[in-house]
């Protein structure tokens, strides 16, 4: 078995991408793709990052310690004590640096030729720059801003900091991932996708350069890398077993003297996944109540308040609302008075979750749900949440605002003129999430649970199963910054069957053409068609 492919992850947030990477596994279960160097500029993103590069070193299984702390242990260990080596290790991979710093490059640059000098010509870069300047939220705060300059927002140029690493480091091939935003992106009236693409194609030393590979639809992966435009990067979550319509752009650059013998590369296909194969089988939480009293007493009576009030205005608008509503609340009326907000109960998932995602979450050492705490809401907005995730029961869909009953409306000037018709939006059981952002990390508005009886927003460990986190994936910092964390991640499951992707572009020899189509071959031979 050849020697695993050194991995360089840039702009590396919690770890996503990297998690992914290193589970693609040989068939003697050693790594494909080992982690060399990740980089992260935010502290907090930066301690899950690092914790979760110190369990890397340890092959079969984590330590026993980091499971009884995880089950209920009174905080988290003394790793460097306890494991100094791997810990040293740890630290020497997970570095908190920003790219584009004069200091941080040079320490950077001197890593990497140490990583290139070891690994020969068996290294890769993975990473997406920073997407806020790209998303089209981002663009659309920044129109609103007078004096904002998109020529002088240096997060536009990120993505030459990526180019000026892989000059450095020629990789065999290459990974980058952004928003679908960068598809439209401009300044000065320009788009900037065709220079990105113009300047990846060119990256590397030796004037070699790289061909592109999409894998945005089963046909692209074989188009001449100079026909594709930026949308053809596109790539569409739900179509790879993922539970989130999460649509982002992922481009793979492999190197030309490389291309030719590995043209022959098919795609699998995956099992579709939707909310509730990831959503159930979590312990049920209550929301807290915030500006009063937060108690369980207080909360039912809010709770049912919303019900009755559901109830009265729906008699007549929507009947199936309204029946819906009133066995809801019969059932709320015999829940377990035990319901808190922070439960410690064993993670699961639905009976319907397929095997290999069900496989790739949860952990049987587990005893607990960590992460897994709701959030305290004002009184008003869980009868918007209630209402909503009732209403999708129903429809099957989330409410637009003019659906919402009158009392429930909010006093938002806006409110009605449309531009925020989905000011509140619930996650339907029967269909993939809508994109798990970092905006969850300011309101739950757009990530309403489905379930009324719990009536609430995601948790972090919720909105980590949508982006495919498995269960004993930790994230560090507090509340907020664990959800921003979540939200700017690329799903390590995404990235586990990018990497499936990538070997076999690099190893070749793992597919077959048929009737002038590709079809992926696994490693013992069976075709997954």
């Amino acid at each position: 078995m050849p020697d695993p492919y050194h991995v360089i992850d840039l702009f590396a947030g919690p770890g996503g991408l990297a998690e992914g990477f290193c589970a693609a596994r040989a068939e003697d279960g050693t790594r494909r793709f080992n982690i060399a160097l990740s980089i992260e500029k935010d502290p907090a993103a930066h301690k899950t990052l690092l914790l979760r590069a110190f369990l890397r070193q340890f092959s079969g299984s984590f330590p026993d310690e980091y499971y009884t702390w995880l089950n209920g242990g009174s905080g988290q260990p003394d790793w460097q004590t306890l494991y100094p080596d791997e810990w040293l290790s740890a630290t020497e991979e997970a570095q908190c640096l920003e790219l584009g710093k004069k200091a941080a490059d040079r320490a950077i640059d001197a890593r990497l030729d140490t990583i290139v000098a070891q690994a020969a010509d068996r290294c890769i870069v993975i990473g997406g720059p920073p997407c806020q300047a790209y998303s089209l939220a981002g663009r659309s705060r920044n129109s609103g801003n007078k004096d904002y300059k998109p020529e002088k927002d240096q997060r536009h140029f990120l993505y030459r900091e990526y180019i000026r690493i892989l000059e450095r480091v020629n990789p065999a091939l290459f990974v980058m991932e952004n928003v679908k935003g960068i598809v439209s992106s401009n300044i000065n009236g320009k788009t900037i996708a065709s220079q990105i693409l113009d300047d990846l194609r060119n990256a590397g030393s030796k004037g070699v350069g790289y061909r592109l590979v999409s894998l945005g639809t089963r046909d692209s992966l074989f188009n001449e890398s100079e026909e594709l435009s930026m949308r053809d990067f596109l790539v569409r979550a739900e179509e790879w077993g993922l539970p989130q319509a999460r649509h982002r752009v992922i481009i793979i650059g492999i190197r030309n003297d490389l291309w030719e013998a590995n043209a022959d590369v098919g795609l699998a296909q995956h099992m579709p996944a939707i909310s509730r194969d990831v959503l159930k089988g979590l312990p049920h939480l209550r929301s807290g109540l915030s500006k009063e009293t937060d108690n369980l007493e207080n909360w039912r009576a809010a709770v049912e308040a919303a019900y009755v009030a559901i109830l009265r205005e729906t008699r007549k608008s929507d009947t199936k609302v309204h029946d819906k509503a009133a066995d809801r609340l019969d059932a709320f009326r015999t829940r377990n008075a035990a319901l808190d907000r922070i439960e410690q109960g064993v993670p699961g998932v639905s009976s319907r979750c397929p095997d290999t995602l069900a496989q790739w979450i949860l952990d049987p050492k587990l005893r607990r749900t960590y992460n897994h705490e709701a959030r305290t809401h004002i009184r008003s907005d869980l009868g918007r949440y209630l209402f909503a995730s009732v209403f999708a029961l129903v429809h099957k869909r989330s409410p637009k605002a003019g659906e919402f009953p009158k009392s429930l409306s909010p006093k938002h000037e806006n409110w009605n003129s449309g531009d925020f018709s989905d000011r509140f939006r619930v996650q339907v059981w029967s269909r993939p999430s809508t994109t798990v952002t970092s905006h969850i990390s300011k309101d739950g508005h757009y990530f309403i649970h489905p379930d009324p009886l719990q009536c609430r927003s995601l948790t972090v460990r919720e909105a980590a199963r949508l982006q495919t986190f498995p269960d004993n994936y930790v994230f560090l910092g507090n509340r907020t910054q664990q959800y921003v964390q979540v939200g700017n991640a690329v799903p390590p499951f995404l990235a586990r069957n990018i990497a499936d992707v990538v070997w076999r572009l690099l190893a070749s020899g793992n597919s077959v053409r048929r009737s002038g189509r590709d079809l992926f071959v696994s490693e013992a031979g069976s075709e997954a068609a």
